[in-house]
């Protein structure tokens, strides 16, 4: 299951991360986010020792979701070398997903 991070610690679990990074910012009432929370889960599984899974609280941490100029949730943002190098809005289906994945990796 994806960990909850938030701007206390996303320097650290994100920007320092020597593995790439798959953050979803999401909200609890969101359907999508909810839908979404398999399908991060089945790909944590998959890379478990080659990526990281992460989520940021939109609500609890705004200030995040407006520093990376995230408008709706879910997003997810895909970090390597502490850089954003890519970005999905929406809810996908795992081989959209994964095909994500395999180019951050």
């Amino acid at each position: 299951m994806a960990v909850r991070i938030n701007k206390d610690n996303f320097q650290a679990e994100v920007l320092d991360s020597t593995l790439p990074v798959v953050v979803e910012f999401y909200s609890d009432s969101c359907i999508p986010c909810k839908q979404l929370a398999p399908i991060l889960g089945d790909i944590e599984d998959d890379y478990e020792e080659q990526i990281k899974v992460l989520k940021v609280n939109v609500n609890f941490d705004a200030e995040l979701a407006e520093q990376y100029s995230v408008m709706a949730s879910p997003t997810i943002l895909f970090f390597k070398g502490g850089e954003e190098v890519n970005r999905i809005r929406g809810l996908v289906k795992k081989p959209q997903l994964e095909e994500a994945v395999k180019e951050l990796v």
